[in-house]
């Protein structure tokens, strides 16, 4: 009966909001805002380098703030993190022209050193998820000054490895100057339905996972959560959209070491800072060869590899993804915090220690109580309940 009754008022189901882990938009340009999430001011610092999230260009960014309770952003700033994150919004159709070294070098490039100023080394980390793990992969071998350690997410990077989207991008009916030149903003639409035909019957799968599950209250709004995500696309900008098929897909110039950004070069082997390439092992979107070029051919010396099991959204944000991707990663970062810079002290005046940063513990999403937003909170902020307080914590 439960099931019945919640596969008639699913139309009609009150939606869990999305995205609601309280941020500062702490920079706006054209269509992008760099945020940064409050911090809960009773927890020790877990490091002291910061970590800038980007995101997919074409997927909207809360992917990674999904629910409460089923936020990778929520769980690390509960763990202590100073985390930062590129929504990159809404392009118009005045955006046609905006190349990708627009994208890739000059917002991406702003956001990095916005965020690396408030650091005490001058430096940050940087994750990017898919399309942004490329984009921060190409950023950090061209720009590597400000990047204290890069991590991939399910980031391709050599394209001569991408399985069909590659072997669909090099058809010779496949036009892609015509494509951008007639549409101006490559469709969301189009974009969404070649993923689709990745797996046709994916839609069917779901469909039955949801009958069988629809007396599970939580795991419906997990799943209209992650469905309201999977359906809110974002348009590419045709001429960022034709260099990037052209130059990646169809001659994969980064793995060849042949790509360059803004005139630079830009060289996987050239990736000289620590390194975590995260894949997945059911991943239709990302094949495992591709992200796995990260590690294989930067010169870095301190460089690590993990494949999980899972696929390439569920992995990030499902329960399994709490209990085996995200603490991963918060070690990581832990285990990777720069110290901040050197100081030449005043002749006769010697330099105060720096305290070293405290690894929080590692904790349960949504155990930690968060303050209020205050009422004079900066426009764009959003806000959130206070999770529950769990005993013990």
């Amino acid at each position: 009966m439960k099931r019945l009754l919640n596969l008639l008022t699913l139309p009609t189901r009150k939606r869990v909001p999305v995205g609601a882990t309280p941020a500062d938009v702490m920079h706006r340009e054209n269509k992008w805002k760099l945020l940064r999430y409050r911090p809960i001011p009773e927890l020790p610092r877990a490091s002291r380098t910061p970590l800038l999230l980007i995101p997919s260009l074409i997927n909207r960014h809360y992917v990674l703030d999904l629910m409460p309770g089923k936020s990778f952003v929520e769980w690390l700033v509960d763990q202590g993190h100073d985390v930062w994150i590129i929504d990159w919004g809404t392009p118009g159709d005045e955006d046609r022209y905006v190349t990708f070294d627009e994208i890739c070098d000059g917002a991406i490039g702003r956001a990095v050193r916005k965020v690396a100023a408030t650091s005490p080394s001058g430096k940050t980390h940087v994750l990017g998820y898919c399309l942004g793990g490329t984009l921060a992969a190409i950023h950090a071998a061209a720009r590597p000054e400000h990047i204290a350690g890069l991590i991939g997410l399910a980031a391709p990077v050599s394209f001569g490895e991408d399985g069909l989207l590659a072997s669909w991008t090099r058809s010779p009916q496949f036009d892609v100057n015509a494509v951008a030149d007639a549409t101006g903003l490559i469709p969301w639409q189009l974009m969404q339905a070649s993923f689709q035909m990745l797996r046709p019957t994916l839609n069917l799968s779901k469909a039955v996972h949801v009958i069988d599950k629809a007396w599970d209250d939580p795991f419906l709004d997990g799943f209209l959560a992650l469905e309201t995500w999977a359906n809110d696309n974002v348009s590419f900008p045709g001429q960022a959209y034709a260099r990037y098929i052209d130059a990646l897909y169809r001659n994969d110039e980064f793995a060849r070491g042949q790509f360059r950004l803004s005139g630079r070069p830009a060289r996987l082997d050239a990736l000289a800072c620590p390194i975590l390439s995260v894949t997945f092992t059911h991943d239709n979107i990302v094949p495992l060869a591709s992200a796995q070029a990260l590690v294989q051919q930067a010169s870095s010396t301190d460089k690590t590899e993990l494949e999980l099991p899972g696929g390439h959204v569920g992995a990030v944000v499902s329960k399994a993804a709490a209990g085996r991707l995200w603490p991963v990663i918060h070690k990581w970062l832990v285990a990777h915090d720069v110290a901040p810079k050197a100081v030449p002290a005043e002749a006769g005046v010697r330099p105060e220690p720096v305290e070293p940063a405290r690894e929080a513990p590692v904790s349960e999403p949504s155990t930690l109580r968060r303050p209020n937003t205050p009422a004079s909170a900066p426009a764009g902020a959003a806000t959130r309940k206070k999770p529950p307080r769990r005993k013990g914590v």
